[in-house]
């Protein structure tokens, strides 16, 4: 996957969907989102965050990318 895809500022995640990277990283430890599978995470953050897909799924990569560092 090319960094592009998940290597993004506070300041365009805000833009995008609200919230800082903190927050979601905050949002996906409580959702336990480590656990799950990613298709999972992706709609979890659609259906109850409103967060347009290419925005799940880039915060999604973007949160397993820090766990696994």
């Amino acid at each position: 996957m090319k960094k592009e895809y998940w290597d993004v500022t506070d300041e365009q995640v805000v833009e995008k969907t609200g919230k800082k990277i903190a927050a979601w990283i905050t949002i996906l430890d409580q959702f336990k989102a480590a656990e799950k599978k990613s298709n999972e995470v992706v709609a979890y953050l659609q259906e109850e965050y409103q967060v347009p897909r290419y925005w799940a799924r880039t915060l999604t990569t973007l949160y397993t990318k820090r766990k696994d560092s």
